[in-house]
């Protein structure tokens, strides 16, 4: 149901992105979108370009008197530091990052030509437009937060924050794993039927395709695998006042590829930072010459924001898999096509 693209490089005139597929008569608070943005570049352990930018959406289509028309929304965030053909270019690549792939697979000979996309600023349009998703679910009462759990292996507030002290002063970065929360989703989302139709398949391709994060879980995760049955299936009940219910979620409200009524739970793993202020050990591309891996302004920590972005994804699949489920041209028609689906599965 929906279809996005974003576009832009890091240090060009601005990133845009553009989402169809959403009903019509949404109504569309630019400043629900720019809240969102401002907490994508919150958090202990950012950098300089956080500084810098003021992200700010500008709407440039697909609304009328901030209602959804059903057509192709288009969102635009300008870059302040716009200077990509006045920058230096880049010889030697950083470990853990785009760099070297990039630069072997489209035969570039400056690594900027690589890193100008490849970089996490593209996350920026997907908060966006995860915004706009965020905005539809809210419409049925889905929530969906996003919280730090543990970095550098640390978990305590005042231990999260010395780990990053500590990368700070040694010129190093720190990773971390964050937590994704989305309540009151019904049952029902997704499909077992193909598996790019089932909800944790999706799910995982949009967390996992973050810059920057290596793994991803839902629910009990890799816990299943030291777990016998007995222990980790979530035993179903039965009450008239409250229809089926689990006293448990080790499933993460996902079961099948359909979501099954409970809250989803999502876990993923954000690695380091590639770009080290005391840089590792790579090559020259044109001489081929040890080198010291190219440093560029970046960030020390960003667990917190890549939880923010995640929601942001976490929030374009939902809004997807609810549009197909319940219907996608008019708002009003969704909403009674949902009402009827919950009286239907109250007494099912």
């Amino acid at each position: 149901m929906l279809r996005f693209l974003t576009a832009g490089e890091s240090h060009g005139k601005g990133m845009v992105a553009i989402l169809e597929g959403i009903c019509a008569g949404l109504k569309v608070d630019a400043a629900r979108i720019n809240n969102e943005l401002k907490r994508r570049q919150s958090g202990f352990g950012r950098g300089r370009r956080m500084q810098i930018e003021n992200d700010r959406v500008e709407i440039l289509s697909g609304l009328k008197n901030n209602r959804t028309l059903g057509s192709p929304v288009t969102l635009l965030i300008k870059n302040k530091d716009a200077g990509i053909e006045k920058l230096h270019p880049v010889v030697a690549s950083r470990p853990g990052h785009a760099d070297l792939p990039g630069l072997l697979k489209y035969g570039f000979t400056d690594i900027r030509e690589v890193l100008e996309r490849a970089s996490a600023r593209s996350t920026a349009a997907t908060v966006a437009l995860g915004a706009l998703g965020k905005i539809f679910l809210n419409e049925f009462g889905i929530q969906i937060t996003s919280t730090v759990l543990s970095v550098g292996g640390v978990s305590t507030k005042e231990g999260m924050a010395a780990k990053i002290t500590e990368a700070m002063k040694n010129k190093d970065t720190v990773g971390g794993i964050f937590r994704v929360n989305a309540r009151n989703v019904p049952a029902g989302l997704g499909s077992y039927v193909q598996s790019d139709r089932r909800l944790d398949s999706r799910l995982a391709a949009a967390i996992i395709s973050i810059p920057g994060v290596k793994s991803f879980e839902i629910g009990l995760g890799a816990g299943y695998g030291s777990s016998f049955g007995s222990q980790v299936h979530d035993p179903i009940y039965y009450s008239k006042a409250k229809g089926y219910y689990r006293l448990s979620n080790n499933a993460g409200g996902v079961e099948g590829g359909i979501s099954n009524g409970q809250e989803i739970v999502l876990r993923a793993c954000m690695k380091p930072i590639a770009t080290l202020l005391d840089p590792l050990d790579s090559v020259h591309i044109h001489t081929k010459k040890p080198a010291k891996a190219a440093v560029e302004r970046s960030d020390i920590c960003v667990v917190e924001s890549a939880g923010v972005v995640a929601e942001a994804a976490c929030a374009l699949v939902l809004a997807d898999a609810f549009l197909e489920k319940f219907g996608s041209d008019a708002l009003r028609d969704i909403k009674n096509a949902y009402a009827g689906y919950l009286k239907r599965i109250r007494h099912a």
